[in-house]
């Protein structure tokens, strides 16, 4: 399998803060890749600096062989990278259909818009029953599906996803959790930063440890599962 995504030597400043040290690390297609780390580890900054809503001072993020690093957000969406961002971000008072008809908006295919509708009305049942609801007025967990939905929608061959059962009850997190797997098995490759570490690494394939900008440790996300410094600092109950 070859790399979609390769992070290369990435170094980030807030001001003079030093917010992500050379960080590097790869994916490869088809594959679900997860970052865990504490709060304020650099996570969110590192998804947000790949998809280019934040500027990197120096280092490459190679996306299907090409170096993004200068690259604006919104032309990135039409080459097949889509970006879930923590705290879902809908568009409260539009309708679950505009959400959702807003994430194709870099396609001029109108069947095949129509088409993955259904899909993803298929793969996120609540959001079909809800379809002329304002977006603002559904649970935080139908606001985790949409949001997944409406990146769906931009077709994309990535997915980085920030957090996504942040807030949610057990219940919900369960079901994003298989719905991440089986966005995968259809064939997206996954980013996936998540503080609930344990759920991460039992869907991933590899993880990365970051701790205050640093990836600390990486490897098999099983492995790292029972890694005795990874259980003592993210997994206990």
């Amino acid at each position: 399998m070859e790399n979609i995504l390769e992070v290369k030597n990435l170094n980030v400043f807030y001001g003079v803060i030093h917010a992500i040290k050379d960080v590097s690390f790869t994916v490869k297609e088809g594959e679900i890749v997860t970052l865990i780390g504490a709060n304020g580890a650099g996570k969110t900054t590192t998804l947000q600096t790949v998809t280019g809503l934040i500027k990197a001072r120096s280092g490459e993020v190679i996306y299907k062989g090409e170096n993004i690093v200068s690259t604006p957000g919104y032309k990135l969406v039409g080459r097949g990278l889509a970006h879930v961002p923590e705290g879902r971000r809908v568009f409260a008072d539009l309708s679950v259909y505009q959400n959702l008809k807003l994430g194709a908006y870099t396609r001029n295919d109108a069947d095949g818009i129509a088409r993955d509708l259904e899909m993803v009305y298929e793969r996120f049942p609540r959001l079909k029953e809800r379809v002329n609801q304002p977006a603002g007025t559904l649970s935080g967990g139908e606001q985790q599906m949409l949001a997944m939905g409406r990146a769906l929608m931009s077709k994309p061959k990535m997915i980085l996803l920030d957090e996504p059962s942040m807030g949610l009850s057990p219940i919900y997190v369960n079901e994003i959790f298989d719905i991440i797997k089986k966005i995968n098995a259809d064939g997206v490759t996954v980013l996936l930063v998540e503080q609930n570490a344990n759920k991460a690494l039992n869907i991933a394939n590899r993880a990365y440890v970051l701790e205050t900008g640093k990836i600390v440790l990486e490897g098999d996300a099983h492995e790292l599962l029972t890694n005795p410094q990874v259980k003592a600092a993210y997994l206990s109950e």
